[in-house]
């Protein structure tokens, strides 16, 4: 088992039911899915750029990830509706709590100034949206292959409908 998924079965959920008197720990906000995108604006021009993200997301996750296709025409950025611009992947399950670990424990200490997480971040719905400024803070990136500097949004998404039940779960699941 996950380190991860240990802590949150046996310090975070019996924690939760007892502030929020839960009557069975299914109640308790779980993780659901961790959606990792990166949209790559030179798409339209160059297709290698889509090729590396691909690769670079494939080896960060472990999964190889699908293609995201436009959905509207921007004339303004030679857009047309269908074509490729982005990747993304969907991790569930053990690769979800491997990936989180590895971020929360590896990638977001290797960020120069990093000083924490926006609590601002929870969209209303109990989801919450890391933005990444740089795929070199993932071990798995060579720095000799990279030739273009990408960012990533993270969102994990989590069964707590509200941002104040998503709050406390992440209070605790703070907790070392």
């Amino acid at each position: 088992m996950n380190r991860l998924k240990e802590k949150y079965t046996t310090v975070v959920v019996p924690a939760l039911v007892k502030e929020f008197n839960y009557t069975t720990v299914m109640q308790a906000p779980k993780l659901e899915k961790v959606i990792i995108n990166i949209g790559v604006g030179d798409a339209i021009t160059n297709a290698k750029a889509l090729e590396e993200a691909v690769a670079e997301l494939t080896a960060i996750t472990g999964q190889k990830p699908v293609i995201t296709k436009a959905k509207k025409s921007i004339a303004n950025f030679k857009l047309r509706e269908g074509m490729e611009i982005g990747c993304k992947v969907t991790l569930r399950g053990e690769k979800m709590y491997q990936f989180l670990d590895k971020l929360f424990n590896i990638a977001l200490p290797r960020v120069r100034d990093f000083r924490g997480v926006s609590k601002n971040a929870f969209d209303g719905r109990g989801n919450y949206t890391l933005g990444v400024g740089d795929q070199t803070i993932f071990p798995e990136i060579e720095l000799d292959k990279i030739k273009r500097q990408q960012g990533m949004d993270i969102t994990i998404v989590t069964s707590a409908r509200t941002n104040f039940l998503s709050k406390a779960f992440d209070g605790y699941a703070k907790l070392r």
